[in-house]
């Protein structure tokens, strides 16, 4: 009995351990995606006095406005989505 205990503290302690590296490097990732995404939108999508977030905002509803267009001419021709 004190075995089993003794292999599922090890265990919980490696799950720790994997789960705390596996979260750093997403970190990592996702963060240094963003950065260029940010420098992407940045360079090439924002107007004039428009900041990257005001950029995403705006992509994002003409984006779905687009998508809205895109779904009423598929009913209009009766195209299921």
């Amino acid at each position: 009995m004190v075995a089993k205990s003794k292999l599922v503290a090890a265990n919980r302690k490696i799950a720790e351990y994997m789960a705390g590296g596996y979260n750093k490097i997403e970190e990592t990732v996702v963060g240094g995606y963003n950065k260029v995404a940010d420098a992407f939108v940045d360079q090439y999508l924002t107007r004039e006095g428009e900041t990257v977030a005001e950029a995403r905002t705006r992509l994002a509803e003409e984006a779905k406005e687009r998508q809205e267009q895109v779904n009423r001419q598929n009913m209009e021709r009766g195209i299921k989505s």
